[in-house]
């Protein structure tokens, strides 16, 4: 037959260890240590708020793969629609928006510039135009709406009390590379 005298023993070590467990989490509990009941509410709203701000950070970082490779395929389509592939498509499309508005192109040079993006090189557009006023005012509008990307960075007009208004104009575009 067991010995159910050190089973016993065992059994009440056990319990008197598990007794002394429970006493320990209960003087943790109500020591100033841990803090009222009060104090600890307040800390938990106050961590449930840090993590409401921290969560709505980082909203806008969900789906960031998909994001990026939708970002590609749009950049892609802008260079593809928007940056002439050579320099001659840049002088036609100045001809022909100086065309459709009645402005005679006089001259038009362009320099490459060093390219600080990949796929693009920017080219630095000088050119002369003269025309009516209105006719130039129209013509600086089609060309902030032309399907090729023109930046103006400078105008110059100059013109008599009569005759046509002479324009000096001073832009930036884009060529694409391997177009």
């Amino acid at each position: 037959m067991p010995d159910l005298g050190n089973s016993r023993r065992k059994l009440k070590i056990a319990i008197g260890a598990m007794l002394a467990a429970d006493l320990v989490a209960v003087a943790v509990l109500f020591s100033p240590l841990v803090g009222s009941a009060d104090s600890r509410k307040l800390q938990l709203n106050l961590l449930r708020a840090e993590l409401t701000r921290k969560t709505h950070e980082v909203e806008p970082l969900r789906g960031m793969d998909t994001k990026i490779v939708l970002a590609k395929k749009q950049i892609g389509g802008f260079y593809q629609e928007r940056f002439a592939a050579q320099d001659s498509d840049l002088l036609n499309e100045l001809g022909k928006l100086a065309a459709a508005n009645g402005v005679r192109m006089q001259q038009a040079k362009y320099k490459e510039e060093d390219s600080a993006i990949s796929g693009v090189v920017p080219v630095e557009i000088q050119g002369s135009f003269s025309g009516d006023y209105l006719q130039l005012v129209r013509f600086i509008n089609a060309l902030e709406r032309s399907k090729l990307f023109f930046a103006v960075d400078g105008v110059d007009l100059a013109g008599e009390s009569t005759g046509p208004v002479k324009l000096e104009i001073t832009m930036h575009s884009y060529l694409r590379l391997g177009a």
